[in-house]
C-alpha cells in the first residue's frame, strides 16, 4: 500500500508508539528483579507496589541503556530532562499514578532507515523517554472479580514514538522488526513479543491524496506480534475507508486488536479518553547528563546492523541477501563471524546457516540461544566436505545429527560410519558390477541417452549407502560408459 492505490482516493498516515522493556536486572525505581514469571505479587516491594512513605531511586542503568538506544537511533540527547507523573486510576496502577517523562524526555528527534518495497526510507522519532510498567489485571476464571498481579510494576520501559511518516502496514511491519535489531544488537531489550517485552500501540488515519491536513486518527493499543501489527492496521485502514466512503466520520477513540476474530474493536472514545495531569515528579530529581557520559556511552556501543551488513559485504565479499539475512539477528551474526574466524569459507558457512540451520531451526522449534551447535562444529563440518571425507548429501545427515545431539562432525561421522568412499579401486569394481548387470541401459546410453547418467551414479550411491564420492563416481563412469 505504499504506492497509490488506483481503487482509493485516501493516503494512510500511521505512527507508532513502541513500549520496550530495558534488559536491566532490577525495576525502574526500586531493587526488585524484573525476571519474567514467578509466582504472582512475588517480585515486588513497598516501592514498586506503592506503599505510602517510600522513596524511589532512578535506576542508573536504564537511563544508559536509553541514551545507548537514542544514539542508535540518531536522537539528541537532551543535557536536562526530568520525570513526571501520569495520574490515572486502574487497579494495575498501586500509586494511582504513573512515573514517566512527558515534557522533558531524555532522547529528542531520531531517525530509522527501513528497506520498503519502493527502497530505503526514513522515519523519524519524535521522542524515547523513560517510564514504568504497570502491573497486570489477570481476567479469569469468576466473572465477578478480577486479580491483580504487580511483578511487572515497576519494570524500567523506554517507549519510542515515531513520526507520522509510516504509509503502510508493511512500512510499519519494517520498522518494528528493525527497531527490535538494533535494540538487540544494544543489549537492551531481548525483544521477545510473547512475554511483552516489546508492544506497540499505533495511530491510524486517512486523508485524501494532495493533502497535508491530517485525519481523525484512531489508536490501536497493545499489538504484541509483527504479523499482528500488519493485520491490525490492515483491518483498521479498511474499515475507516469504508465508513469515509459511505459518507460518515472516522471516531477518534481507542481501540483493541481482537486476536481471534481478526478485527479491532472500540475500547474507549476521545469522550473518555483520560486527562492525565502531568506534573514534575516530586520524589526525583531532574536528570543531567554530561557530554563525558555520553561519550563513555557512544565508545561503548557494539557495532550495528547497517554497519555490520556492509562489512559482512565488503571484508567477506557476501551477496546482499545473506548479509540482509545473517545480520538481522545478532546471534545469527555472531555465530557466522566465529565460524568464518576459525577457518570456514564465509559462503559456504553463510549458506549452511542460511539453509539448514534455518531450516532445522523452524522444524523443531528451537530458540537460537538454546541451540547446541557451536560454530567450531559448523567449521569441522566444511572441512570434512572441502578435504572429501564425506559428499555434500551426507553433510546434511551429519549436520542434522549434530543439530539435535551436540556432536561435533567427526564424532558424527565415526559413530555412524559414515566416511565418503574415494578409493578409485573399490569404486571402479562398484561401477564395473553395475554396468554388467544393467546391459540395456549400458546400450542406451552409449547410442547417445545420455540422460541415464542420472540412473548410474543413483545406482552406485545406493550400493555404496550414499558414501560414494560423487566427482570420482562421475568421473569413472564416464570413462567405463563411453
Amino acid at each position: 500500500m505504499t504506492k497509490r492505490d488506483a481503487a482509493t482516493n485516501y493516503e494512510v498516515v500511521i505512527g507508532l508508539e513502541i513500549h520496550a522493556q530495558m534488559s536491566t536486572a532490577t525495576k525502574m525505581f526500586c531493587g526488585c528483579t524484573t525476571r519474567f514469571g514467578g509466582q504472582p505479587n512475588t517480585h515486588t516491594c513497598p516501592v514498586c507496589i506503592g506503599m505510602p512513605g517510600v522513596l524511589p531511586v532512578m535506576n542508573k542503568r536504564a537511563l544508559e541503556f536509553t541514551i545507548r538506544a537514542g544514539l542508535a537511533t540518531n536522537c539528541r540527547i537532551a543535557p536536562y530532562s526530568r520525570f513526571a507523573r501520569k495520574n490515572y486510576f486502574y487497579p494495575d496502577l498501586p500509586k494511582g499514578y504513573q512515573i514517566s517523562q512527558y515534557e522533558l524526555p531524555i532522547c529528542i528527534g531520531g531517525s530509522v532507515v527501513v528497506t520498503t518495497e519502493d527502497g530505503e526510507k526514513t522515519i523519524g522519532i519524535t521522542r524515547i523517554h523513560m517510564e514504568e510498567d504497570a502491573g497486570k489485571n489477570i481476567h479469569e476464571g469468576s466473572v465477578h472479580h478480577s486479580l491483580v498481579d504487580l511483578n511487572r510494576a515497576g519494570v524500567p520501559l523506554m517507549e519510542i514514538v515515531t513520526e507520522p511518516d509510516i504509509r503502510s502496514p508493511r512500512e510499519a511491519a519494517a520498522f518494528m522488526r528493525k527497531l527490535r535489531g538494533i535494540l538487540r544488537y544494544l543489549d537492551v531489550c531481548d525483544g521477545n513479543m510473547e512475554e511483552g517485552s516489546l508492544r506497540c500501540d499505533a495511530n491510524v488515519s486517512l486523508r485524501p491524496y494532495g493533502t497535508e491536513v491530517l485525519g481523525t486518527k484512531t489508536e490501536i493499543k497493545n499489538i504484541n506480534s509483527f504479523r499482528f501489527v500488519e493485520k491490525a492496521l490492515e483491518y483498521e485502514i479498511k474499515r475507516q475507508e469504508k465508513v469515509l466512503k459511505a459518507g460518515g466520520t472516522i471516531t477518534q477513540e481507542t481501540r483493541l486488536w481482537d486476536v481471534a476474530a481478526s478485527v479491532t474493536q472500540s475500547m474507549r472514545s476521545k469522550e473518555e479518553a483520560h486527562d492525565y495531569r502531568y506534573f514534575p515528579e516530586p520524589d526525583l530529581i531532574p536528570i543531567a547528563v554530561s557530554e563525558e557520559f555520553i561519550d563513555t556511552i557512544r565508545a561503548a556501543m557494539p557495532e550495528l546492523p547497517d554497519t555490520l551488513k556492509g562489512r559482512f559485504i565488503e571484508v567477506y565479499n557476501l551477496p546482499q541477501y545473506d548479509a540482509d539475512i545473517l545480520t538481522s539477528d545478532k546471534q545469527v551474526a555472531v555465530f557466522f563471524e566465529e565460524a568464518v574466524r576459525g577457518g570456514a569459507n564465509p559462503k559456504a558457512a553463510s549458506n549452511w546457516i542460511m539453509g539448514e540451520l534455518m531450516r532445522l531451526l523452524n522444524e523443531k522449534a528451537v530458540a537460537f540461544e538454546s541451540l547446541q551447535l557451536r560454530p567450531i562444529d559448523l567449521v569441522g563440518l566444511i572441512k570434512l566436505i572441502d578435504d572429501g571425507t564425506i559428499s555434500v548429501k551426507i553433510a546434511k545427515v551429519v549436520f542434522e545429527d549434530m543439530f539435535t545431539t551436540g556432536k561435533s562432525a567427526q564424532e558424527v561421522v565415526k559413530d555412524r560410519g559414515l566416511v565418503q568412499i574415494s578409493d578409485q579401486g573399490q569404486l571402479e569394481q562398484t561401477i564395473a558390477d553395475i554396468i554388467a548387470a544393467n546391459p540395456s541401459e549400458t546400450e542406451r546410453y552409449r547410442a547417445g541417452e545420455v540422460k541415464l547418467m542420472g540412473f548410474f551414479v543413483g545406482e552406485v550411491m545406493k550400493a555404496t549407502k550414499g558414501k560414494a564420492n560423487p566427482k570420482l563416481v562421475n568421473e569413472i563412469l564416464r570413462r567405463k560408459l563411453s
